[in-house]
């Protein structure tokens, strides 16, 4: 957290007035690494699939979507209050406590009931057991919000609390304008929402976050094997997904989400668990959502979100697959993984995957009072400037320049000296190894390539 404020990465929001809880603001740097994950993720799974479109949809929508969707009814978290200092917390969160989610068979609502083992207590004031506590209530997580002059109940609308639901909305604008029929798939990045009771752990859980979400629509399964086989190719393209941005495997775990767990609208969800610093938390998720959305949508709306099976001619409500990815834990999980420190070279360095690093190399001058040498780097940058995000940097010497660049994770830095002027050879040192080579500046922008894109 200490390198990523110093370095540009993240800020706390609002800081100059005290800051906002668990609000975070991304730096210059961070602004780069989170833009290069959601462009890697947008050229993997829309721009080289021709079975999935992506899409842009509103922040706000109208509310009858989320009574549709079950948010309204169903999107809460259980809530309790210590008796005696009266704070508030997030019950299936609070140490030595359990939590068991009931059903009342006479209203269909659900409430939950709270138990606690020797050591429960109030984190704050330490009062002990269950007996300390009111009973959980249900706290909807939404942001609610009004739309036009009057705060009134009519003008109650909430800020999305996932990107999911605009892409079922607009499911048959999305068919019926790309010609599409199932399998294929709506993919989406944007915000979301979520007014949680006990947001905390830098970055991992947030009141506002981005969301990389993608629909993948199928025919009706006639058997189990039809939707597990297509469950089961996503759950491969995203492990595939987190080896290539640099998390390392055993780190990852996946968790099979028990049956009395599922969310309302899943029949199996998978989450992916990441081992962070302060232990084993979700990553990502993978769920069958079956026909809950489209169905109930459709009820909902009097609309027919249908497809057309090209062989018989008859129109069903496909079934979904939906494979979803956070940004902002992604980014944590990239960050977590690429830091090293060596304490016996006193040397901090982010190796990160090149084509995440914000900047993709440095170049240097070797002096910065010698003339022709900032003449020969400036070309050099302004030439790599084309095609790379690549730094500049002149300050100090050139063991403090590697150890700057080490630690924002600039794959490469490029020194002009000398020799450059002789030969038109540069020192192209290696982040990770350290270790330096010569090269021509002729094949500079064919070796960058080749390691951003290899």
């Amino acid at each position: 957290m200490s390198l990523a404020k110093r370095r540009g990465f993240v800020f706390p929001g609002s800081e100059i007035y005290g800051g906002l809880a668990n609000s975070w603001d991304y730096g210059p740097l961070g602004a780069q690494l989170k833009l290069n994950i959601k462009n890697l993720w947008w050229k993997r799974f829309v721009e080289n699939r021709d079975d999935i479109v992506g899409i842009d949809t509103a922040l706000i929508m109208n509310p009858k979507v989320w009574e549709a969707s079950g948010h309204v009814a169903t999107f809460s978290d259980p809530l309790v209050e210590c008796k005696k200092c009266h704070s508030r917390y997030r019950a299936d969160t609070l140490p030595g406590f359990s939590v068991v989610k009931m059903t009342n068979p006479k209203t269909g609502g659900f409430g939950w009931e709270l138990s606690s083992g020797p050591d429960a207590r109030c984190p704050n004031c330490g009062a002990k057991g269950v007996d300390s506590f009111t009973e959980p209530k249900a706290f909807n997580m939404m942001l609610k919000t009004f739309i036009g002059p009057a705060e009134e109940t009519a003008n109650i609308a909430y800020f999305r609390p996932e990107t999911a639901q605009g892409m079922f909305v607009d499911y048959k604008l999305v068919a019926d304008s790309m010609r599409l029929t199932p399998p294929f798939g709506i993919a989406q990045m944007g915000k979301a929402f979520r007014n949680e009771i006990t947001p905390g752990n830098f970055i991992f859980r947030t009141r506002e976050f981005e969301q990389m979400e993608i629909e993948y629509f199928i025919p009706v399964p006639k058997t189990d094997e039809d939707w597990q086989a297509v469950f089961e190719q996503w759950r491969i393209a995203m492990h595939e997904w987190m080896h290539d941005i640099g998390l390392p495997a055993n780190h990852i775990h996946e968790l099979e989400v028990p049956k009395d767990e599922l969310a309302h609208y899943s029949k199996r969800t998978i989450d992916f668990e990441y081992d962070f610093p302060f232990g084993r938390k979700e990553l990502y998720g993978l769920a069958y959502r079956t026909d809950f959305d489209l169905t109930n949508h459709s009820k909902a709306s009097g609309q027919k979100l249908v497809a057309r099976d090209p062989q018989t001619n008859e129109e069903y409500i496909p079934h979904c697959i939906e494979p979803t990815w956070g940004v902002d834990r992604t980014f944590l999980a990239v960050l977590c993984a690429a830091y090293h420190e060596d304490e016996e070279k006193k040397r901090v360095w982010l190796s990160l995957p090149p084509r995440l690093a914000p900047y993709k190399a440095a170049i240097f001058p070797l002096l910065a009072n010698k003339p022709e040498l900032i003449e020969k780097a400036k070309g050099i940058y302004s030439a790599l400037q084309k095609d790379f995000t690549v730094a500049w940097d002149d300050r100090g010497n050139i063991g403090k320049r590697y150890f700057s660049q080490d630690e924002i994770g600039t794959p490469y830095c490029i020194t002009v000296d000398f020799q450059t002027l002789e030969d038109n050879t540069v020192t192209v040192r290696d982040r990770d190894s350290a270790t330096q080579e010569r090269m021509s500046v002729d094949k500079l922008a064919e070796f960058l390539r080749e390691k951003v894109n290899g």
